[in-house]
């Protein structure tokens, strides 16, 4: 749901560059995963405001500039269990990574490997023979279950 830039200060706070809809979508949780280097912390949301296009925070256990420096490039996010639920028709990205995708036709394409924003739209990004990079729109998928873990789409085995 986001990155950490680098260093704020000298108080221990930090820039945040966040993936979130809305530039302050990561304050709305008091608790956060940092992951960097392969391990995962669970950190406490001490304070936080909007900065330019970014956040500044300051999290439980960061106490100075030479901490936070170190957390340049970790990885944030929030405990599943305190986000919303999606509403009908959308889906969280997390959601999608590693769904079955299947043509029309029943032809296997892969699966999902992530999903990233154009800006027009998401696209899916599908590795199966080969990689497939496959808009999330309306008119392409045609179903998603994420129950079965597959994705349907109106896509060609030689697109």
């Amino acid at each position: 749901m986001g990155r950490v830039a680098g260093p704020y200060g000298v108080r221990g706070w930090i820039k945040v560059q966040t993936l979130t809809e809305s530039v302050d979508g990561l304050l709305g949780y008091p608790s956060w995963w940092i992951e960097q280097l392969g391990q995962r912390s669970h950190r406490r949301l001490v304070e936080g405001r909007v900065h330019g296009n970014g956040l500044i925070a300051r999290i439980e256990g960061v106490a100075d500039r030479i901490e936070a420096a170190k957390m340049r490039g970790a990885c944030i996010g929030v405990p599943r269990s305190e986000l919303p639920a999606a509403p009908s028709g959308q889906y969280y990205w997390a959601d999608l990574v590693g769904l079955s995708v299947v043509n029309q036709q029943g032809e296997s394409l892969g699966q999902v490997e992530e999903i990233f924003s154009t800006g027009a739209n998401d696209v899916v990004v599908v590795r199966g023979d080969r990689e497939r990079l496959i808009p999330f729109v309306e008119s392409v998928v045609r179903e998603v279950d994420v129950q079965s873990a597959r994705l349907v789409v109106d896509w060609g085995l030689d697109y």
